[in-house]
């Protein structure tokens, strides 16, 4: 008698090979039939289940094709050896979603894109054509920590932009931020380990971290950032944290919350990473010192990218981190790939010693200022004291609160907006924990949008809630 079971309201007819490959699938990941277990022959399962025999091998066929089974002439189909590694397994059980960017938008309000027109096409070409021009005097792999070029502008950069103080042997340049999580993730956590997320948080560094195995400690944020007085108790081995700007609700944490989040760290022998994602773009606050600089880079990862001030495509980041840890970050680098592509490294690194970075810093940082403007402008117009908006000081999206819109109505208000021809993206898919708000909470990016996109794109939203009115 098979343990396969399908939906016992069905009846056989409707049966397909679809359902019995999702029903075998599920039962092979549950470890129902355990490692190198026997399946019913295609035969006695066909009997069992009332359908075609052919119907069950076309199931066996896809399950062997995927890696769940292995099958022989003449014996019955055994499950894999070993499907997936255990790291295969956490990612199958909870998956970051890659949601394709909707074509034909009047207004995309997604957030972590950047206009085309931003982009210095000029500087980077005359960069990176000076770049290839130069003759190396050999071609071979280079430091896995990075070009030693370009370690130095960052730490110039960093100094003086920041108040980040490193030596440049603690530079360590990845292929964007989440290669740099990714290193953090192998190098500091085991199955089993607990991590601290801000909740709601970054959800690429939650699946990250969760990847290794290790349990996801959520903490709540508020307009200050993460709650660091809920941390008392709290056993981790590291944080994940975004202070100067967090991401998605906007706080900046203050200096206390600082001292204390770091006084937490040293409790606990953790190490803190610090996302300073997107710490160009300040409007209202002065900026308040990054947690490095307070710590003196003891316990403290500092994480930084040119993704939001360059472009994604770029994939260009970098790691500051605790001297005792050079060596290791810089031999789990060159196992990953070796090191970043060099050609890009050379033209970011002219570019910032010639000052057509920090140029282009500034000029983008006043288009954005434009552009946010223009959307705090658009929804206060077409919603008065309807929303709520938080997280205007800095950076490159605002959280705009519909405090009138309960939030089992979102997704309601997700499907009107998009008839209209416009994307909005909610506060809920963010969150780890129970959800703490009960209204309506969209995070809505403004940098990859012309003014009057935004304008239209408010217009449209406001019908879309008065068709919910």
């Amino acid at each position: 008698m098979t343990r396969m079971q399908t939906n016992p309201g069905a009846r056989a007819g409707h049966i397909g090979a679809r359902q019995i490959y999702e029903a075998l699938r599920d039962q092979i990941m549950a470890r129902v039939y355990g490692t190198d277990g026997q399946l019913p022959s295609s035969r006695a399962l066909a009997g069992e289940m009332g359908v075609a025999r052919s119907t069950v091998t076309v199931a066996y066929e896809q399950l062997a094709a995927e890696g769940f089974i292995e099958t022989r002439h003449g014996a019955r189909p055994r499950v894999a050896r070993a499907v997936v590694a255990r790291f295969g397994e956490r990612l199958r059980q909870d998956p970051p979603r890659w949601i394709e960017p909707p074509r034909g938008l009047v207004a995309n309000f997604r957030y972590g894109e950047l206009s085309p027109s931003d982009f210095p096409v000029l500087a980077w070409k005359k960069a990176v054509t000076a770049a290839m021009a130069r003759r190396p005097e050999r071609l071979a792999y280079d430091d896995p920590c990075g070009s030693l070029r370009l370690r130095t502008a960052l730490q110039g950069y960093l100094w003086r932009s920041r108040s980040v103080r490193c030596e440049v042997e603690q530079i360590v340049v990845v292929n964007g931020s989440q290669q740099g999580l990714d290193i953090c993730a192998r190098l500091l956590l085991d199955a089993g380990d607990r991590f601290v997320m801000e909740d709601p948080g970054y959800q690429m560094a939650r699946h990250t971290f969760a990847a290794t195995g290790a349990e996801t400690v959520p903490i709540p944020v508020d307009a200050d950032g993460l709650e660091t007085g809920r941390l008392d108790g709290v056993e981790a081995r590291l944080a994940y944290v975004t202070p100067s700007h967090q991401y998605p609700l906007g706080g900046v944490m203050p200096i206390g919350r600082r001292h204390q989040l770091l006084a937490w760290a040293r409790k606990n022998d953790a190490y803190v990473i610090e996302d300073d994602y997107d710490s160009e773009y300040r409007y209202d606050t002065k900026p308040i010192p990054p947690l490095h600089a307070l710590e003196g880079s003891g316990s403290v990862i500092y994480l930084g990218t040119v993704s939001k001030t360059l472009s994604p495509t770029l994939r260009i980041g970098y790691l500051v981190v605790p001297s005792g840890l050079r060596s290791l970050f810089a031999a789990a680098k060159q196992v990953m790939d070796r090191h970043t592509p060099l050609i890009e490294q050379e033209a970011l690194a002219a570019m910032l010693e010639s000052g057509a970075y920090d140029s282009h810093v500034r000029r983008v940082r006043r288009r954005n200022a434009e552009r946010q403007q223009a959307l705090l402008g658009a929804l206060r117009r077409r919603f008065g004291d309807r929303v709520r908006i938080d997280g205007t000081a800095a950076g490159l999206h605002v959280v705009a609160w519909f405090d009138d819109l309960q939030q089992k109505r979102e997704d309601a208000l997700i499907q009107a907006a998009r008839a209209r021809g416009v994307g909005i993206y909610p506060v809920s898919a963010l969150r780890v924990g129970p959800r703490r708000s009960k209204t309506v909470g969209l995070v809505m990016g403004y940098s990859a949008l012309e003014i009057a996109q935004i304008e239209r794109g408010c217009k449209l939203l406001a019908q879309a809630v008065a068709e919910l009115d």
